[in-house]
């Protein structure tokens, strides 16, 4: 087991995971509709293969990736499209969804059988992964397999799994280690085949031994390049930069990414989706959500049909208990409120927090900053919350790029610290869009400057090369009248 270091800030935060890991995962019911958003990725939106009254069949491709980063969807069920509609889903209030009706069957697409990754180039390997329609399960969904061509250019690369489940109450990927910890092992050799990496290491906090053990025996039977290595149990030990410099002692520089220092980082639940696809010809179309919370009566993590809604979870986990305040996808502390459980399972879904009162921590009234300081101890991403805020509220553009906004990650420990209950992290994130837009703008300036800059020196270089030649044509002219022989 290896050693790691320790990073800046982050928080000891109690932790809820034994509500839903009391009980083995299990699968969830399969629903009898599904609804698909086409935008259920980072970058661009699929683009619909069925049209409704189309019949498809389970694992069938439904939309193709639009462009380089954008991810493929498959369907989740058997049965008829019955609609391709605006749907209400958690990242949007209309996204453009393909609705399916189960016809019960769970016919599988032919297409889709095991390949031998190894008889693969890494490139081949990578548009495979892509068809697969695999995402970063770890929240990000960034297409994996943009993800590892980006970096398949690098020397050396370091592949890091990542299995630090920081969050107070999310455990799906505690129970995907403890149970399937096969299929991350050899999701771990795929992604190794497709990066060229030199090394691979996976990632767990220190407080889930059962997991620890799960891997172990897994390394154990497939010896090789993989290793396994204890962070502490600090959030936010999984974000994928402090991750990094733990593990490897390494920063990521702030304008650039893992793969500039070597490093390609993966979810867990990713590399386990990878082997699926790979070894038994499962495309993405299921993954593991945590249903818990002190609002619903039997917390449990399942492996749920991507489309399901969220009342269909709930309810396959006994329904909903007294005095529910909120619905939250995601952790308590980075999660986003839900407006209604009818809203559908994405591929980004890891966890559903239904809180009652005594799970959510209260907030009191705002009240002005005492300097104290305490925000900044917590950051792990070393900035200066205080001062941030302060710019955030003047709309100071060149400060907010000069002390970093941009390298927050949102994670929520500068609130919880707040003695004055200022709701830091929800400042950052609605300063973030006018910042992009402004370094944008200016990044858009100074390149026309440059062109314009570099037009004005070639034409005036043109000018003086053209002055040059019809110099050059007079002085041989001159020549030619002064060398003529005058008359005899």
């Amino acid at each position: 087991m290896g050693s790691t270091r320790n990073v800046h800030g982050g928080l000891r935060l109690d932790a809820h995971k034994q509500h839903s890991t009391r009980t083995p995962l299990r699968l969830a019911n399969v629903p009898s509709q599904v609804a698909l958003p086409l935008d259920q990725h980072a970058g661009s939106p699929a683009t619909p293969l069925v049209k409704p009254g189309d019949s498809v069949a389970l694992g069938q491709p439904i939309a193709a990736a639009r462009s380089d980063i954008s991810a493929w969807l498959h369907s989740p069920i058997s049965g008829r499209v019955i609609a391709i509609e605006p749907r209400h889903a958690p990242h949007k209030k209309d996204s453009i969804s393909i609705v399916i009706a189960n016809d019960g069957e769970d016919r599988k697409h032919p297409a889709n059988v095991p390949i031998d990754f190894r008889s693969l180039t890494p490139a081949a390997l990578c548009e495979h992964i892509a068809r697969g329609g695999i995402v970063g399960l770890g929240g990000a969904v960034f297409p994996t397999a943009a993800k590892l061509l980006r970096a398949s250019g690098s020397e050396q690369l370091h592949l890091l799994l990542n299995g630090a489940e920081c969050e107070p109450w999310i455990s799906c990927d505690e129970m995907l280690m403890r149970e399937h910890a096969a299929d991350i092992v050899f999701g771990a050799q795929v992604l190794c085949h497709a990066l060229n990496a030199a090394r691979c290491t996976i990632a767990i906090e220190d407080d889930v031994p059962e997991a620890q053990q799960a891997l172990q025996a897994a390394l154990a039977t497939q010896p090789g390049v993989v290793t396994l290595v204890t962070v502490p149990s600090v959030y936010p030990a999984g974000g994928e930069r402090q991750l990094i410099t733990s593990v490897t002692g390494m920063e990521v520089p702030s304008d650039g990414l893992p793969s500039d220092i070597g490093v390609v980082c993966q979810n867990v639940g990713t590399a386990a989706a990878v082997a699926r696809w790979i070894r038994d010809g499962e495309p993405l179309v299921s993954r593991i959500v945590s249903v818990t919370g002190s609002g619903v009566r039997e917390p449990a993590n399942l492996e749920a049909r991507i489309g399901t809604s969220i009342a269909d979870i709930v309810a396959d986990c006994g329904g909903y208990a007294d005095d529910v305040q909120a619905l939250i996808m995601g952790g308590s502390m980075m999660g986003i409120a839900l407006a209604s459980d009818a809203l559908p399972v994405l591929k980004a879904t890891n966890c559903i927090v239904v809180a009652t009162s005594t799970d959510l921590q209260p907030r009191g009234p705002e009240m002005p900053c005492i300097r104290c300081g305490n925000c900044s101890d917590a950051c792990p991403a070393s900035l200066l919350p205080q001062q941030l805020h302060w710019y955030a509220l003047g709309g100071d553009q060149s400060a907010l790029a000069r002390l970093g906004l941009l390298d927050c990650i949102e994670c929520g420990c500068c609130d919880y610290v707040c003695p004055s209950q200022i709701p830091l992290t929800q400042r950052f994130r609605e300063a973030k869009p006018a910042l992009i837009s402004t370094l944008t703008a200016r990044r858009q300036a100074d390149t026309a400057r440059a062109r314009f800059e570099s037009r004005e020196q070639r034409l005036a270089r043109l000018e003086q090369e053209q002055r040059a030649r019809l110099e050059e044509k007079r002085r041989q002219l001159t020549g030619r009248k002064t060398s003529a022989p005058g008359p005899e």
